[in-house]
């Protein structure tokens, strides 16, 4: 069980407290982001009996700033999370770096650091399972529409593996090119084809950051209504969303009080989160795993065998909350 509580800070100020906590010899980690400012949190919660700060500090899409950040925390904290970005892209047993993101590590040498793809393919793989056993009467033709299946590589094996229909949105909603792809090879195929171009694309052509990711300009609505469930990364799910998505069941994370009444008001009968909801809002992969990090204490980061086990230990598991 996870016991959280808000610490009272603001990051808005760069106020980071780190000698206050370190005197406390309280685990600290900290997922810098090139998300927005205005969605920073800073909590303690207890995992294993250990209490743990986490925080997240948005830097508006601005990478140099967030790899200042990095270098200034870098051996003051247990772990990093990078957040707003990925690090690169696994798809079955291959990966793709995206290598515009890679400047924005380059200052980390002491600090263990994720970017939330161990949670991605351990925690988030037993989502479908989970809803199987939760929402199942609730599910009507057992249509996904993934927004990135290759970013949720994890998550999308879950439905597969459970014979659900997924399409998959990669091209259209990071390149914003009108294909779907309909299968899984067909996903790992155009990933062989694409990605070695894609990884060295600027990173904000793919995926909203800073105050983009507050524009909605609905987009492939006819796969919106297709689906029962629509599923990946939040940002990508609300960028492109109509305004009636009734009845619909979205599976994500990061959400914020804001995000849950936005699809409140666009009718989302149920919204799944991967990563459990503290004070009010769910953080992202990058961030969970990183407090996993720092509370297993080894320096370094976490296998999927350890991943796992603790997750297994600290019952993580999806939350459900219902809308309408």
């Amino acid at each position: 069980m996870i016991l959280y509580h808000l610490l009272t800070h603001n990051n808005h100020q760069g106020k980071l407290e780190i000698q206050d906590t370190k005197e406390d010899d309280m685990k600290h980690a900290v997922s810098v982001s090139l998300g927005s400012s205005t969605r920073d949190k800073k909590i303690e919660i207890k995992l294993l009996d250990e209490s743990i700060i986490i925080e997240r500090i948005g830097t508006d899409g601005d990478m140099l700033k967030a790899a200042n950040i990095f270098k200034e925390l870098d051996g003051k904290v247990d772990a990093f999370g990078v957040g707003g970005a990925d690090l690169g892209i696994q798809i079955d047993e291959k990966y793709y770096p995206l290598y515009s993101v890679l400047p924005m590590i380059k200052h980390i040498h002491k600090t263990p650091f994720v970017d939330g793809l161990g949670l991605k393919s351990t925690l988030e793989h037993r989502t479908a399972q989970f809803l199987e056993h939760k929402l199942s009467d609730k599910i009507q033709s057992r249509r996904v529409l993934f927004t990135a299946g290759a970013d949720r590589w994890g998550m999308s094996m879950g439905f597969i593996d459970l014979n659900y229909e997924c399409v998959f949105g990669d091209l259209m909603f990071a390149l914003d090119l009108p294909i779907p792809i309909k299968s899984a090879s067909g996903l790992k195929r155009i990933a062989s084809l694409i990605m070695p171009i894609v990884g060295r694309m600027p990173f904000s052509i793919l995926y909203p950051t800073g105050e983009k990711q507050n524009i909605i300009k609905p987009k492939h609505t006819k796969w919106y209504r297709w689906a029962d469930i629509l599923a990946g990364d939040c940002h990508l799910i609300k960028r492109s969303m109509p305004d009636d998505l009734s009845q619909k069941i979205i599976v994500t994370n990061t959400t914020t009080k804001d995000d849950v009444n936005k699809f409140q008001n666009r009718g989302i009968r149920y919204l799944v989160t991967t990563t459990p909801i503290l004070d009010g809002r769910s953080f992202g992969t990058n961030m969970m795993e990183a407090a996993l990090v720092a509370t297993a204490n080894k320096d370094r980061k976490l296998n999927t065998k350890e991943l796992n086990a603790l997750i297994g230990q600290i019952g993580f598991e999806p939350n459900i909350i219902k809308l309408n």
